[in-house]
């Protein structure tokens, strides 16, 4: 009689992650209504108990690494959980590795970036090796040889863990090495060397600060050439079956991501294959890059979806002061705050999606718009990931603040893709070069923002004082954070304005255009119809 539980939200469990209306509709938009029924499967599979379990488990038991066995011999193996290799498992099975390139028809990669965007709710930790391995065929396709001897790995369906020849497996993954102790983000200053062998392979030696998915198969790694920095293939098991010279030093102890092992490597005369040109490895790697950087503005806006609906399902089942918490004004304001913004980048991305696959097939109008879109997205979606998590984790008050609610585990995770793949200077500064060097790629996006022209005057407005900031000239480094958070807002805007309901384009204009928003989530101005903005999002 001491324990009676009532008034606690019930598990969240038994549902379809894909039922998103934004994600769905811009599905439709962007050429991928084909995939709805895998989307859905998909969805389906993630809102299982089963699934959320596999998500708990392999982050409450990280990888280790095992550097010898045990009688002394140097093996360099990377111990995962049973439920790591589940999330693997179904997300190599539906495609969200490198299988769109194998694809021929429109949406291919609109389709893969929705299944990416469902399925990191469930744990993000895996998608690393999993957006790795998409990423590398965009960099291998600077050597047609190795592309045509390694695509059909990498686009293959079926996971195939463990260190063996790569000809004898029935699928392989793709990591990446480019950072070391001294650069960081500035790659040349690279000290790692490739030494050709006078048998079209190289030598490399030096290190890796960070090293991801250590894992797998096969790494695209930068090295000083003869000719300058340079890519390269390096795989971790040679073709005669003996281990490369690839040693794993130690494991990162990560503040999130702690299901996923990153790690730091040294090179001892490791074996690798040239990817393009000697001295170019910068440009070739950079198509790798591009297309991670894609998946950090999935994973963010899969993240900000996660809590947002774990918010939202919370404050249907909890009573405070005799009404359900979602009932009550501030919380209402709060939680449609919180939706406008998860819808907002939810639509960035699948417009970005979606001009990635036009731009694959050859359009070169939507080729110069993924210049500066996806630059002002990773920006600003990463950007705000970190404040939504902690906004939706705040909705369910103490419980949130507790591990079994997994709102910890998504704040902790949350701030990872505005780093991944250049953090936030770093991305902003792509902007300005992007708007600088490329007067084609801003002339596509201006002819995006057009799209919406006279549809609402506050987004007018914005695009016409973002004409005149970008105008000026003076002092475009420095102001590359505002420029780039500019460029996101009324890029969002008029995607909203276009797409989104009304109750949700004129919340977004009302607050992020308009001046009329205060300084944290839930202060929404007044004469807003959030009524709409909130039974869109709470149909579970």
């Amino acid at each position: 009689m001491t324990h009676d539980v009532f008034n606690q939200a019930p598990p969240l469990t038994g549902h379809d992650v894909s039922d998103d209306p934004a994600l769905i509709e811009g599905v439709r938009r962007e050429d991928a209504d084909w995939a709805q029924g895998e989307l859905h499967r998909l969805g389906t599979l993630a809102g299982s108990e089963q699934a959320q379990e596999w998500g708990r488990l392999a982050n409450e038991h990280p990888p280790v690494l095992r550097t010898h066995d045990r009688y002394g011999h140097r093996i360099d193996e990377v111990e995962f959980h049973p439920s790591w290799h589940e999330l693997m498992s179904v997300a190599v099975s539906n495609g969200l590795h490198a299988s769109p390139w194998a694809a021929a028809r429109p949406g291919a990669h609109v389709a893969r970036a929705a299944k990416f965007y469902v399925w990191s709710q469930v744990e993000a930790g895996h998608g690393c090796p999993i957006s790795m391995t998409y990423a590398a065929v965009a960099a291998l396709r600077h050597s047609p040889a190795l592309a045509a001897e390694w695509e059909p790995l990498l686009a293959s369906r079926s996971y195939d863990p463990g260190l063996r020849p790569p000809t004898g497996k029935r699928g392989v993954l793709a990591g990446m090495a480019m950072t070391e102790k001294q650069g960081g983000s500035d790659v040349r200053a690279n000290t790692t060397t490739a030494t050709p062998l006078g048998d079209g392979t190289y030598a490399l030696t030096g290190h890796k600060w960070f090293n991801s998915a250590p894992m797998c198969d096969m790494f695209l790694v930068l090295a000083q050439a003869k000719a300058g920095l340079s890519c390269f293939l390096l795989p971790r098991v040679l073709p005669d079956g003996t281990r490369n010279a690839m040693r794993l030093m130690r494991l990162k102890d990560k503040l999130g991501n702690r299901s996923n092992a990153s790690a730091e490597v040294e090179y001892d005369g490791a074996v690798a294959w040239l990817v393009g040109e000697e001295g170019r490895g910068l440009r070739t790697i950079l198509e790798m890059v591009n297309m991670t950087r894609l998946d950090c503005v999935i994973g963010s806006a899969a993240g900000m979806r996660y809590g947002l609906t774990r918010a939202l399902h919370h404050a249907r089942h909890r009573e405070a002061f005799g009404r359900a918490l979602a009932e009550q004004p501030l919380m209402r304001n709060l939680l449609a705050d919180l939706a406008v913004e998860s819808e907002a980048a939810t639509a960035l991305m699948i417009r970005v999606a979606g001009a990635t696959d036009k731009a694959i097939r050859g359009d070169r109008a939507e080729s110069a718009l993924r210049r500066t879109a996806l630059a002002v997205a990773k920006y600003w979606v990463c950007r705000r990931a970190t404040g939504h998590a902690a906004e939706s984790l705040e909705c369910l008050g103490g419980n949130g603040y507790v591990e079994e609610s997994q709102m910890p585990r998504l704040f902790r995770e949350s701030p990872l893709n505005g780093i991944w793949e250049g953090s936030g200077n770093v991305a902003a500064l792509d902007v300005v070069r992007a708007i600088s060097r490329e007067p084609e790629a801003l002339d596509a996006f201006f002819a995006e923002v057009t799209q919406a022209a006279g549809a609402d005057r506050r987004l007018d407005d914005a695009a016409d004082r973002l004409r005149k900031s970008l105008g000026d000239p003076h002092d475009m480094e420095s102001r590359a954070r505002r420029l780039a958070e500019d460029m996101a807002l009324v890029l969002q805007g008029s995607l909203l304005v276009r797409h989104a309901p009304p109750a949700v384009a004129d919340a977004f204009c009302a607050s992020r255009l308009s001046g009329d928003w205060g300084r944290a989530y839930g202060t929404l101005p007044p004469g807003l119809d959030l009524d709409s903005i909130l039974s869109r999002c709470m149909g579970r």
